[in-house]
């Protein structure tokens, strides 16, 4: 159960940083240059490379990694929602 939480939410995760990199917000135009690396697939890269070790540590059976992930997301969606609503 813990492993398709987890991947449920990674799929929400990749949606919400593809709607921010898209909305064109100021915000993302004064991000580092690494940010904008690859064409911004950077931070693509790096949202999967969470996604894959939350789901690694869900697959050995341990809590740590899921929770932590469930909290990332939390996160992750409240600065999506201050972005794409421009309350930043």
């Amino acid at each position: 159960m813990a492993i398709l939480i987890t991947f449920l939410l990674g799929i929400g995760n990749f949606a919400l940083q593809r709607a921010v990199m898209d909305s064109g917000h100021p915000l993302i135009g004064r991000m580092p240059w690494f940010i904008h690396a690859l064409g911004g697939r950077f931070t693509l890269v790096v949202e999967f490379l969470l996604l894959v070790a939350a789901l690694l540590f869900a697959a050995e059976g341990s809590v740590g990694g899921p929770i932590a992930y469930v909290i990332y997301s939390v996160l992750n969606s409240f600065s999506a929602w201050l972005i794409l609503t421009d309350r930043v």
